[in-house]
This record gives C-alpha cells, structure tokens and sequence, in this order.
C-alpha cells in the first residue's frame, strides 16, 4: 500500500502505511468472530468491562457496589476511539450512551464501521484520520482509547502527546498494548502468530511492543497521571480472557488529566 492509502493532509502522522496496509487487507473481516479478529472478540467483554467500571468510577456514574444505575450512564459524555477499526470497541461505547468518535488511519475500516454501525442504527462518528491531525482542531473528548494501536505506530511519543493533547480537562485515556518481554515473544509472537494461528503471521513486531514503564513516561510527559494498571491473561480452561496483575504480555493503563 502506498502513502496515498493514509489519510490524505500535509499535517503528520505517526501511522505506517505498512501496518494500515495489513489491516486493510482483512478489514472484511472485522465482525466476523470466528475470523481473523478472533481473538478481539474474545478479548472484548473484559476489555469493555475495564473501561467500563473504570470511566464510571471516574466520571462518578455509578453508587458504590451496585450496577450501573441507568441503561446509558454515559449520555453526554465524549469518546474518542483511536485506531477503531471496524468497531468493535465503538458500539458498545455508543451503547453505553458516549458520544463516540471512532478514528483509524485505514480507510476501509472506517467504511466498514460505518456501515455496521448504520445497520445497527447506532449514530458514531467515523473518521479517516489520526490523533496528530487533530490536535489542531478545537475538540477535545472526555475519553480517549488507544486499545491495542501504540504497538502500530511509528513514533510512540508523538503519538501519546497527540492522544493525550485530545483529552478534555478532568477526562481520561485508557490505553491496552503488549509488553515487550520474552514472554510476550513466546505467547504473544510465535505462538499467537505460528503455532496456534489466532491472528496472521506478521501481524506484530516484537520490537514495537511497549513496556509498561515506556507507555507511563509517555503519558506523564504528555502531562496525564497513570492511575492504574492492569494486566490480562488467557485462562485456556474457560476460554476467555481475565483482568489480573500479571503485566508480561497484555496489558491495560488508566491515565487522567487534571481538571
């Protein structure tokens, strides 16, 4: 794929026409999840679930203990999803009452959100840009995601200071990345990739993944406070993905800006 296939201005952008490339060619596929994203569906409910109870928590949108006391808690709220894909992250944050925002440099994942979202008669906001041609711009969101994208770019301080600069005053970013451990290598690259085949071969660079320590300095820098972090493992027993302390592969940061 060329550079034209980027989203087309002279601002820059930290994203690599490479990996928009390897996810276009499987955009098709985004809600299949049998498919080649696989193992996003399977991680979705926990990484919802995180964001969640965490922007709720935040956002004092729900009475300590109980469920979530409203069936959108989150109406009149913005949300800006990096790197959104088909998505798969974008609808149930629609759902969950987020004015939602839904960005990626890959123009075919944003027509193929676009149209899922029609069908489901959800009103997000897809756009074919990225964060560094935004910041220029007067909106600013009360939430923004950068689940499994900072391991995708090509300049991870460039990149945190533009998502970071798109967080209102009082709002919060979540990011979800992959640490970059021997582990990871071993579960995350050879066996997710070759040996069990859950995402195509290539799909990752080992050297791309973050370290926890990376991704924080990032934010700090960017003027955001890490409040949590979270590790996610896979238990092969239940088949589903569990939120833990374990940090040696996946892994999601909660950080926040001073009102």
């Amino acid at each position: 794929m060329t550079a034209s296939a980027l989203p087309s201005t002279d601002l820059p952008t930290t994203a690599l026409a490479d990996e928009v490339a390897k996810f276009s060619a499987i955009a098709d596929e985004w809600w299949d999840p049998t498919g080649k994203f696989r193992p996003l569906h399977k991680f979705n409910p926990e990484r919802i679930r995180y964001v969640r109870d965490r922007l709720a928590q935040h956002f004092g949108r729900a009475l300590a203990g109980r469920e979530l006391s409203q069936d959108k808690p989150f109406a009149g709220l913005s949300l800006l999803d990096v790197g959104c894909g088909g998505g798969l992250i974008s609808e149930p944050m629609a759902r969950l009452g987020f004015n939602v925002t839904g960005v990626d440099a890959a123009e075919r994942n944003i027509n193929v959100a676009k149209v899922h979202a029609e069908r489901s008669g959800l009103g997000i906001d897809y756009r074919h840009t990225t964060p560094e041609q935004m910041v220029s711009g007067a909106q600013r969101f009360d939430v923004v995601l950068a689940l499994e994208v900072v391991e995708h770019v090509a300049d991870l301080d460039v990149f945190l200071s533009a998502a970071s600069q798109l967080v209102a005053p009082g709002g919060a970013l979540i990011a979800a990345t992959l640490n970059r451990t021997l582990k990871s290598l071993a579960l995350a690259k050879v066996g997710a990739e070759y040996v069990l085949r859950w995402v195509p071969a290539g799909t990752h660079d080992w050297r791309k993944f973050v370290k926890p320590s990376e991704l924080a300095a990032g934010l700090r820098r960017s003027s955001l406070t890490v409040q949590e972090l979270k590790g996610l493992t896979y238990d092969l027993f239940r088949d589903r993905w569990v939120m833990g302390d374990d940090l040696d592969v996946n892994y999601m940061m909660l950080a926040t800006k001073a009102a």
